[in-house]
């Protein structure tokens, strides 16, 4: 049988008539769809008629069966031709393919990833493709990652983390049909090469130290032997908490949020004069100097604010570890805000969700944006190797470097 040649001016024809009449290059009624359909379908014939002629017992055309299916261009009604012996596998489309060319799973996983709600991506889908998919088959697809979830948070570690900082953050969760609070625990760290590394998220009921107890245990099970220096807020019993796991691990309360814990004690007008005060504490260049200024500090405001003061010389030993480092090591730890950097990337993406269906919708949006906000800690932090210097110099053996 003698095939038609491709007739491109014909084409042209056709294709340019039925955009003009659908105004559309896509969907349903786009000028595309039905040439993708007339397309596909004399392919498949071509195949049918290939596989007859190259078979080697009697086979003949048996009529064909009407098959959906969803495209780049939308969805596509198809005729596909069927052969006595039923012995045709096409190849261009599949007996049971019902998808081409359109790799719905990814899509679908990076819309989520960005914090679209599953109406918004079905929404999203049908606009762009001209499919329907429904918001239960769009949590089925999203559930495929929960093993990759299980698997990363399962990962064997690096044995030595010269720093970790320690933080969590807060999300609204429905839960037996109410709307609760779980905070999310989140490890960041930086190994001995200098890269950030996100260590693990875990979802607790509230921030406790008997949690981030669990935490720590669970760190250690996976393979981190040492932490040189652990930066965190002065959350009740949570220092004891880590060095109960890690006893040889130095403290860095953070001090920014030692700040903002004082200025709640603080008089409005009395902010200002104080903080200019305080800034002469902890930016000194020696921790002798800085614990003069403290002095200073209480001799000013003692009487009028002693539960603030009191606070910061309770602390002390743990606000001021930093001093005793360089200066490329105090910016390093002497605050969270690498963290709470990580955190207000959590909650970009997550800013539109009044509150998760679940602990599980919780954590699969959170896993699938860490691994785009990860994806960009592709460099060392600036000046590493000035740092892992003196980390050699004061701790010694405890770095395990590959040399």
């Amino acid at each position: 049988m003698t095939k038609k040649p491709f007739d491109y001016e014909e084409f042209k024809k056709s294709f340019a008539s039925r955009f003009k009449e659908s105004k559309s290059l896509l969907g349903k009624d786009g000028a595309l769809t039905p040439l993708i359909k007339e397309f596909l379908e004399e392919a498949l014939v071509g195949e049918l008629e290939a596989h007859i002629e190259a078979g080697e017992e009697p086979n003949r055309k048996n009529g064909k069966l009407p098959k959906s299916l969803k495209t780049n261009f939308g969805q596509v009604e198809i005729q596909t031709p069927r052969d006595r012996n039923g012995t045709f596998e096409p190849e261009i489309v599949g007996k049971r393919q019902r998808t081409l060319g359109l790799d719905l799973d990814r899509q679908i996983l990076a819309l989520y990833a960005r914090g679209n709600s599953l109406g918004d991506i079905s929404d999203h889908i049908q606009e762009l493709y001209g499919i329907e998919v429904s918001t239960a088959t769009i949590s089925r697809i999203t559930d495929k990652i929960i093993p990759l979830i299980q698997e990363w948070r399962s990962r064997p570690l690096e044995s030595v983390y010269p720093f970790v900082w320690l933080d969590a953050i807060h999300y609204k969760v429905r839960h037996e049909g109410r709307v609760i609070s779980r905070a999310v625990y989140c490890c960041l760290g930086l190994n001995q090469e200098g890269y950030k590394e996100l260590l693990g998220l875990y979802i607790g009921e509230n921030e406790g130290a008997r949690f981030w107890l669990q935490v720590l245990t669970d760190l250690q099970n996976r393979g981190v032997e040492d932490i040189f220096i652990a930066c965190m807020d002065n959350l009740t019993g949570f220092a004891d908490a880590l060095q109960s796991v890690y006893p040889n691990t130095e403290v860095q309360l953070c001090i920014v949020h030692q700040i903002r814990n004082s200025i709640k004690y603080l008089s409005y007008k009395d902010v200002k004069a104080f903080l200019k005060d305080l800034k002469q504490v902890y930016q000194a260049s020696t921790k002798e100097l800085a614990e003069k200024h403290l002095s200073q500090l209480e001799a000013t405001w003692g009487s009028k604010y002693p539960k603030v003061i009191e606070s910061w010389k309770k602390n002390w030993d743990r606000l001021s570890a930093f001093f005793k480092y360089n200066k490329q090591i105090r910016r390093i730890i002497y605050t969270t805000n690498i963290i709470e950097g990580f955190h207000r990337q959590l909650r970009a993406v997550t800013k539109s969700k009044g509150a998760f269906t679940s602990e599980d919708a919780l954590m699969k949006m959170l896993f699938l944006a860490q691994e785009n906000i990860c994806s960009k800690w592709n460099r060392p932090v600036h000046n590493w190797n000035q740092t892992l210097a003196q980390l050699s110099i004061i701790f010694g053996e405890r770095l395990k470097l590959n040399l």
